[in-house]
């Protein structure tokens, strides 16, 4: 290809793209607008408009009842948290091996999931023999325990077994991540006296990190926003003190200089951060603005908020649920639900390629995207029929 061919087509797709200047003036031009009257309502006749002004005052007097809605629902949560705490102690216990469930209790559960594997059996839900020889048979195993004499204390790995099962929160844990969460015995909330919520992540002692409770705070606006919902303001997280060379947030790069005076070659090592779960207890600053080195910010804050709110309304309330695998039925079910809302879905006219390159780009951690999707799916573990 010419010199000239290729002027002449950097010319042509200089004259069809948009300057970035340009793109920027609009873009501007256009959030000035927002919020701005078109004129419809000023051009109305008066007896109208007074009639309009009539029912803004309705809709004034109806976000006051959706903002005292939110705030006793609120207390509510607060009254039933108190309800529900002797369960969540309970439950402690039992994962950290401090005290076993009584004989009655073991009997009722066990009760539980045999109508749970009838309910399956009768639906023909197709995962519940998947399971069966994915996972085996659980009499038998517990017969070839008793016959080894194996024994643990409590349940090992059960809130990184429940966390692994919860796709918001399991695309965020890496490999290296896992070491340290197995170390992971409860998680707790609490609601703050203003609009907003903790979360406890007790950790017995591990090679990691010293601390044995990280905190995460999210902190609400004061003002309701529009529909009474609270709005959320900020989050902010306990600072942990990792143990030397074992910080899961940064990685070390190495790299060689060479002096162009003395040709000597020096090693200087940087350090980046990494993609890990324990980024969640660093969030973004509330005064943080953002920049062209952090431009996605908005999902950033978006992404952090959501995880706060399943660990809050999905996974402490449901904690067995999602350690067995039994909330992946119900959430699949939400997820297709979402998925196929509003649009009509005609299986003819989609088909699958088998053919999709596979992406080999390495993340950070030395996971790269292919691995990342079969590690979310082998990690969502269904043991709810055994």
């Amino acid at each position: 290809m010419t010199q000239e061919t290729n002027h002449q087509q950097n010319n042509q797709l200089n004259r069809t793209q948009p300057s970035p200047q340009l793109v920027s003036l609009l873009q501007g031009k256009l959030n000035t607008l927002i919020g701005k009257s078109s004129g419809y309502i000023e051009n109305l006749p008066e007896d109208v408009k007074r009639r309009i002004c009539g029912l803004n005052f309705y809709q004034f007097e109806h976000a006051k009842l959706e903002a005292k809605f939110q705030e006793e629902i609120l207390a509510l949560e607060k009254k039933y948290l108190k309800l529900y705490q002797p369960y969540y102690e309970k439950r402690a216990k039992v994962v950290r091996g401090e005290c076993e469930p009584a004989e009655e209790e073991i009997t009722a559960g066990a009760s539980l999931f045999e109508k749970e594997k009838e309910r399956q059996a009768q639906e023909g839900d197709p995962a519940t023999e998947k399971n069966k020889e994915v996972q085996g048979d659980p009499a038998a195993e517990k017969s070839k325990e008793e016959s080894t004499g194996d024994s643990c204390k409590g349940i090992p790995e059960f809130w990184l077994t429940a966390m692994k099962n919860l796709i918001t929160i399991s695309d965020n844990i890496t490999e290296r991540d896992e070491e340290a969460l197995k170390h992971l015995i409860d998680i707790r909330i609490s609601y703050l006296e203003n609009p907003g919520f903790q979360l406890e992540f007790e950790f017995e002692e591990n090679k990691f990190f010293s601390n044995t409770l990280l905190v995460k705070t999210y902190y609400y606006q004061d003002e309701p926003g529009y529909g009474g919902d609270y709005v959320y303001d900020h989050a902010e997280g306990t600072k942990i003190d990792w143990k030397e060379g074992m910080d899961l947030t940064i990685t070390v790069e190495t790299k060689r200089q060479k002096h162009k005076g003395t040709n000597k070659t020096r090693v200087v090592k940087t350090t980046v951060p990494a993609e890990s779960f324990f980024q969640f207890f660093n969030p973004p600053p509330p005064d943080c603005e953002e920049d062209d080195d952090d431009a996605d910010l908005d999902s950033r804050l978006e992404t952090d908020y959501q995880i706060g709110e399943d660990i809050k309304e999905k996974l402490i309330p449901r904690a067995i649920d999602w350690y067995t695998g039994k909330a992946l039925e119900y959430e699949d079910m939400l997820d297709d639900d979402e998925y196929f809302e509003g649009d009509d879905y005609d299986e003819g006219d989609y088909e699958i390629d088998d053919d999709e390159d596979d992406g080999d780009d390495e993340g950070a951690g030395g996971r790269n995207g292919e691995e990342n999707d079969l590690n979310a799916s082998n990690n969502r573990t269904d043991l709810h029929d055994n």
